[in-house]
């Protein structure tokens, strides 16, 4: 079996810019990776050894109206 491959992901002429300006030399899926982390982190969706919180507390619970 062959090993799962990424989605293919667009990003705008902005982002590009950033990409190719800023972080020169580094692959650009592995740039937005640790960015999507920061972010997931930094949101709570995360835990300390950076797995996805799921349950009591956790941000990503299914919200119900009230």
């Amino acid at each position: 079996m062959s090993p799962a491959r990424a989605p293919l992901v667009m990003v705008d002429p902005q982002t590009a810019e950033i990409l190719s300006r800023c972080y020169r030399g580094q692959i650009p899926g592995d740039v937005l990776a640790r960015a999507v982390r920061m972010l997931a982190t930094a949101d709570g969706h995360l835990d300390a050894a950076g797995r996805i919180k799921r349950g009591a507390g956790g941000r990503n619970e299914v919200r119900r109206p009230a």
